[in-house]
């Protein structure tokens, strides 16, 4: 594996910023292989040499998985010449250079969204044969009944004759509901509930399989995540 310098390790793999990163090292708080080492461009190979901070070994990670608590207003995109997009949001200590969205949320839809440079688990989230739950609240322009219910239980048939798998409405309140479902279609909520004739004034998700916004986290903030195993059982199940 290519070396890389102690700095972007740090910043990469322990969640530190490259400032912080550099201040370990001055400090004298960062060891290679058992050496206390302070030049923040010396070269370590990643997945062999043993790297520590304070005394606890910073395991190396081959790809980043990050939940941000994306705000209205922002795109789910990579770039975009005109618009934030949620890459944008990242601190420098998220980023890759293959680091994506997994699926995708409406510009004004707010809530958990994954990202990572994984394409093999990001394919997998959103994949509707995995049968990864996520699941919104969504504010309507109208009363949510039982018939709606019902409805989305059955599977809701779009406008343009495509059929969404059966999904699960739970009546929150006169105007408020959650709903559940395994696919991603384009726009699919908000079609949906059209095709029941309402409307969404507000959306955002707040669940995938059982990964939840962490308490505290803010909007337009993010944090990183464990490793593919932990993350895949997590949101591998239902809550």
């Amino acid at each position: 594996m290519a070396l890389i310098r102690l700095d972007k390790y740090l910043s990469n793999q322990a969640g530190m910023s490259r400032s912080e990163a550099r201040e370990a090292l001055k400090s004298l708080r960062v060891t290679v292989n058992g050496v206390t080492e302070k030049h923040y461009d010396y070269k370590v190979e990643p997945g062999k040499d043993i790297i520590t901070v304070n005394g606890n070994e910073i395991a190396y990670n081959e790809y980043l998985y990050v939940l941000l608590n994306k705000p209205k207003g922002v795109l789910t995109a990579t770039e975009d010449k005109h618009q934030k997009t949620v890459l944008d949001l990242l601190p420098e200590e998220m980023r890759r250079r293959d680091m994506a969205p997994v699926g995708r949320l409406d510009k004004d839809t707010t809530g958990l969204l994954l990202l990572t440079d994984d394409g093999v688990m990001a394919h997998k989230i959103i994949s509707p044969k995995s049968k990864i739950e996520k699941e919104y609240i969504a504010v309507l322009d109208g009363a949510v009944t039982d018939e709606h219910v019902k409805a989305f239980a059955e599977g809701i048939k779009l406008a343009d004759g495509s059929e969404c798998m059966p999904a699960r409405l739970k009546i929150l309140g006169e105007n408020t509901a959650s709903i559940t479902i395994c696919e991603g279609k384009y726009h699919q909520i908000k079609r949906m509930f059209g095709t029941v004739g309402l409307g969404v004034n507000e959306l955002s998700r707040i669940r995938i399989g059982q990964l939840r916004i962490p308490e505290g986290l803010a909007e337009g903030e993010a944090v990183l995540l464990s490793g593919r195993e932990e993350l895949l059982l997590k949101i591998s199940k239902s809550s």
